[in-house]
């Protein structure tokens, strides 16, 4: 599949590690060409690309900003029309503990605003970078979980495909509201992450009875 990810920081550089391993044609770009073209040189299979029609000829554009740049990032990259966009940001405050928004609506749909002609999914919020970095294998046959969220099911059925492909176990979490769940749960993972000292190998799940 051919994917476009914004942004080169950690969590866009550990998107274009795992989807080249995966076998997808890989596009990064970011507001600095430079910091895309480092990390397209370190993943054969991907390419960096002005961030001017960026996201041209992709099926998916992996969102990978923070919330702040979300909307700038997509206006830049070119006709959303008829894309799956893959929502990863959380809006949160500067210290990582909070959330700006909540309870009435979410990033996922405020971003869903701006671009109405795309198909926005919520996924991947709640994995740290460096998890996502190290992929998906947490031992003894335990995956990780990519809870997915969005208002159609052809948008989340090609971010199952995606996510399935780089080996994560995948959620449907209902529509894009439920954003409004996903986005507190990857602050709860933040907070036990850092400011409870566990760790970046961590990553909520569900569990099933048998």
């Amino acid at each position: 599949m051919k994917i476009t990810v914004i942004g080169a920081g950690n969590m866009g550089a550990a998107f274009v590690k795992q989807l080249t391993r995966a076998g997808h044609q890989v596009s990064v770009t970011a507001r600095n060409l430079r910091n895309a073209e480092q990390v397209a040189a370190t993943n054969s299979g991907a390419v960096a690309v002005p961030i001017a029609g960026a996201a041209d000829g992709a099926a998916a554009v992996v969102l990978a900003t923070g919330y702040g740049d979300a909307v700038a990032a997509l206006r830049s990259v070119g006709d959303l029309n008829g894309k799956v966009i893959i929502d990863i940001t959380n809006p949160l405050t500067p210290d990582y503990m909070g959330l700006t928004l909540g309870y009435d609506t979410s990033a996922a749909e405020e971003i869903a605003k701006t671009v109405p002609g795309a198909e926005i999914v919520k996924a991947f919020n709640t994995v740290f970078a460096q998890l996502l970095a190290e992929g998906s294998d947490l031992g003894d046959g335990r995956k990780v979980t990519v809870f997915i969220a969005g208002d159609t099911e052809r948008g989340k059925q090609t971010v199952r495909a995606l996510a399935e492909s780089m080996g994560f176990e995948t959620v449907d979490a209902g529509g894009l509201k439920n954003a409004r769940y996903l986005e507190p749960l990857a602050g709860l993972n933040i907070y036990l992450g850092y400011g409870a000292g566990l760790g970046t190998k961590i990553a909520p799940t569900w569990q099933h009875a048998v």
